[in-house]
């Protein structure tokens, strides 16, 4: 991952709006404590975090942030705090850090990245030998 696209986003993000990045540091916190091995990239106007494919994303929007799960609909939702009606796609809304907790975030994080790791063993498990 080459950073300075990253440190560019986050940079205007932060003269944009303190607060706004100041989530958004803690939410990407999360998802690399969550998912070390996870690339970070700048796509779509947001973060991308992906390993081999995408797991979810990041979007800053004017009040609130989108916390959005590529297999999302796959997920168990036992707090009931995923939303959309996509074939695949699942978002949180965040509005402040205190929604890290009261919405569970971390567990969301652990199930996409276990579902990332898994979809990822299948697949090397189903590519031919040489």
């Amino acid at each position: 991952m080459n950073p300075e696209p990253v440190d560019d986003f986050l940079n205007e993000l932060r003269r944009a709006d303190e607060e706004r990045h100041a989530l958004v540091e803690r939410v990407r916190q999360l998802i690399h404590t969550t998912g070390p091995r996870l690339r970070e990239e700048v796509k779509y106007g947001g973060l991308l975090f992906s390993a081999g494919a995408p797991v979810c994303g990041l979007f800053s929007y004017d009040k609130h942030l989108s916390l959005e799960f590529s297999q999302g609909a796959a997920l168990a939702d036992r707090h009931r705090v995923l939303e959309g009606t996509g074939k695949f796609r699942r978002h949180i809304k965040l509005h402040k850090i205190g929604d890290l907790f009261k919405k569970n975030v971390r567990e969301y994080l652990e199930l996409a990245c276990a579902a990332a790791e898994a979809a990822q063993a299948a697949n090397a498990a189903a590519r031919p030998r040489r």
